[in-house]
């Protein structure tokens, strides 16, 4: 697109044709107040709170919807736009609530940011403020508080832009108008907590994260979602090893403001059914043992053991790092190619055009790169070493065959434990780093959000203490 010249406060800067002031002023780190408008929503325009002076103009522009041209003058910070952003604070906030402590918002709030930034006064309306409903479960884990709302419209136009249906609509009018679902109707699409995230104010809340921690106590990790072969990016939200939420990262080629309910509210086995630390299993019954006894019991197992004759399987949700450590492994060390691999099956996978896959695996790609098989293929083996789980499907097969499990690395509890000898834990995608291809073949990385918990130790090394113990015996 054909490049303009304007100037905002004073800076000449470049710009596309056909952006808006408000796109402009962003890139080069001029902010610009706003509730309604959002990068990755059509322009709604009714907040105001993002008036401008523009030369030239007869009356103060909206940033948010004012196309730039070539040789514009923007003014964000004078004493008149500062006056109108006053005024529409004061306004906003006449029939406010003014529930900070309580508001579960508290803390990435922008009326609470504009209000320090632009008011800061105390209010002078006197008179009765208007009551509306309070806590109404909209469903799909949100909450309304309809007192708090600022009518900015974001949830209503996320519901038809982002999936495609129209479950939200303004009601009443003036100072009754408020956010609600159709009647006899609930929010349901499969992107409904998305509604939360662009809420800039109170009134939409996830029901899952509600008073569970405050935001300033909260670090933010990048990541990638892990629930299907998608690969959304997003934020892990935790505290003291405890993770809290999941939130979308922008990324213009994946999933750009978004992610799907599936994958927001999939990362409870973060947190819970964790194995922390090495077990020993005997007819069913699990025994905490220490790593290096864990790792002794491994080795034992293999001895007398043609070890070409023991396969592994691998899990399609695991990190590239891990699945080149395995591979590496049983073809360096073990000198075996007895290589396969198992996945997370769902009878009745959700997918759609927007976002979901079919395939509920983070890393089936470079699964198949590094050419690892299914499991069905696998006919016979002296002993199976397994990363992280098998699906039913594939564990009853390796049961018919009647093919011992001696040894699995995993994070989570399942109904493979009780049916393996050595159980090693493993940290979860959260405790380490690496990276993941997805569906569209891009590879993305991973931040470790914390330490890895308990006992758990990164896959690589407890593998090479694992060579170094088979190469001395």
């Amino acid at each position: 697109m054909a490049s303009i010249k304007l100037t905002i406060d004073g800076k000449e800067i470049a710009a596309e044709t056909g952006e808006t002031i408000i796109q402009a002023a962003e890139k080069v780190g001029i902010n610009i107040p706003h509730y309604c408008y959002h990068p990755g929503l059509s322009i709604d325009g009714n907040c105001r709170m993002c008036l401008v002076e523009v030369e030239k103009a007869p009356k103060p522009m909206i940033a948010c919807s004012t196309r730039v041209a070539e040789g514009m003058v923007v003014k964000t910070q004078t004493e008149k736009v500062v006056k109108m952003r006053r005024s529409v604070m004061e306004f906003l906030l006449i029939n406010h609530p003014l529930d900070c402590p309580t508001c579960d918002q508290a803390g990435e709030c922008r009326l609470q940011d504009y209000y320090m930034q632009y008011d800061e006064i105390p209010s002078r309306f006197k008179e009765e403020k208007i009551h509306k409903n309070k806590m109404i479960d909209l469903g799909a884990n949100v909450m309304l508080d309809q007192e708090r709302c600022v009518a900015c419209t974001r949830c209503i136009r996320t519901c038809q832009e982002v999936a495609g249906v129209d479950e939200l609509a303004l009601a009443n009018r003036g100072d009754h108008v408020t956010i609600t679902t159709f009647p006899g109707k609930e929010l349901s699409n499969p992107y409904a907590g998305n509604v939360v995230d662009v809420c800039p104010v109170g009134a939409l809340t996830n029901k899952k994260f509600r008073f569970k921690k405050r935001v300033w106590f909260l670090k933010s990790t990048p990541s990638v979602c892990t629930g299907c072969s998608r690969g959304c990016n997003v934020w892990i939200d935790h505290a003291d090893s405890v993770v809290y939420r999941l939130r979308p990262r922008f990324n213009p080629d994946v999933n750009k403001y978004w992610m799907c309910d599936e994958g927001r509210y999939g990362f409870e086995f973060i947190n819970q059914k964790r194995i922390l630390r090495p077990l020993l299993v005997t007819e069913g019954e699990s025994q905490e043992i220490s790593y290096e006894q864990a790792l002794t019991e491994v080795i034992d197992l293999l001895k007398g053991v043609n070890t070409a004759q023991i396969a592994v399987v691998a899990h399609a949700g695991q990190t590239a790092e891990n699945l080149k450590s395995f591979h590496e492994f049983a073809v360096k060390v073990l000198k075996t190619d007895k290589l396969y691999y198992s996945k997370n099956e769902v009878d009745h996978p959700t997918q759609d055009s927007i976002l979901i896959t079919p395939d509920k695996n983070a890393n089936q790609a470079e699964i198949n790169r590094l050419g690892f098989k299914p499991v069905t293929e696998l006919a016979e083996a002296k002993g199976i070493l397994v990363l992280n789980n098998l699906s039913r499907k594939d564990l009853a097969h390796l049961m018919g065959k009647k093919i011992p499990l001696l040894a699995l690395w995993a994070s989570n509890e399942s109904d493979v434990v009780s049916k393996t000898r050595v159980v090693l834990p493993v940290p979860t995608f959260a405790e380490q780093g690496g990276n993941f291809t997805n569906v569209d073949g891009r590879v993305q990385e991973i931040t470790k959000a914390f330490e890895p918990k308990g006992e758990s130790r990164l896959l690589r090394d407890s593998l090479v203490v694992l060579q170094h113990m088979l190469a001395s015996n």
